[in-house]
């Protein structure tokens, strides 16, 4: 991938460096949303030090010449990317396609590894908002996410992160199609998601992006019943001190929503 002119990084990352040991032993905290297990490599590590310090373009670099076990780091490096801070649509869309591919190899590779799922459904997700829901569904995209979503949960309960995006998937087909087709089509319902929306910040109370989707599936599902839950959710969101360049990111999105 074509990392030459990606943007750097905005905010000071002092806080986010995680040299030598230091990211062995922060690991647990960095990782609790995605489960990642601590990679033995070192040159995996290495790409996973500087995505956490929000040196994208430097991680997915790394992650590439460190070969098919640091799939994830660079999906995860590539997607954020592509979310706050690639402004050209259609190299977002050409970041996610890539991502998906790179998911779909790592599946083919190990069946048995929930971030590979996880991160096909990421992708596959954020994809489908680039070129509209609606379109998405009409391509079958929506049965791709679920089942891949479904598969992480089933190798990794405790994926906050997939139970946060389940719960987005969730609530967007009943925000497009309704609550009916929605359940009949695609096994959606608004309690599954508000389910997956609860698991997901009693595993990560501490994570910004678990507010943050959370207050989206509320507004999503409830529309403007629920819209002070769904604003106290962003300011919960903008209140958190972040550990990482993800999580920076995070908390300044909520912040300007507020």
């Amino acid at each position: 991938m074509d990392t030459a002119n990606w943007a750097g990084f905005p905010h000071a990352n002092k806080a986010f460096q995680y040299p030598g040991d230091k990211l062995k032993q922060s690991w647990e905290a960095l990782h609790r949303g995605d489960v990642e297990p601590l990679p033995p490599d070192e040159a995996v590590l290495e790409a996973w030090r500087r995505y956490h310090a929000g040196d994208f373009a430097g991680a997915v670099e790394q992650a590439e010449a460190a070969g098919p076990e640091a799939h994830a780091a660079a999906n995860k490096a590539s997607g954020i990317y592509a979310d706050y801070l690639e402004e050209d649509e259609a190299t977002k869309v050409a970041i996610y396609q890539a991502g998906i591919r790179r998911a779909e190899r790592a599946i083919e590779a190990n069946e048995e590894d929930a971030n590979a799922h996880y991160f096909h459904a990421f992708l596959l997700g954020r994809y489908s908002q680039s070129i509209s829901i609606a379109k998405a569904l009409s391509q079958g995209i929506g049965g791709k996410v679920r089942d891949s979503l479904e598969r992480a949960l089933a190798l990794a309960p405790d994926h906050a992160e997939a139970h946060t995006a389940f719960g987005l998937y969730q609530a967007e087909i009943i925000n497009k199609v309704g609550k009916m087709v929605g359940k009949l089509t695609y096994g959606a319902s608004a309690d599954k998601a508000m389910e997956h929306f609860e698991r997901a910040l009693e595993l990560t109370p501490d994570a910004p992006i678990a507010h943050i989707e959370y207050g989206n599936g509320l507004y999503l599902l409830y529309g403007e019943k629920r819209l002070d839950d769904s604003n106290a959710a962003y300011e919960k969101a903008a209140s958190l001190k972040p550990i990482d360049a993800m999580q920076k990111l995070d908390v300044e999105f909520a912040k300007a929503s507020v």
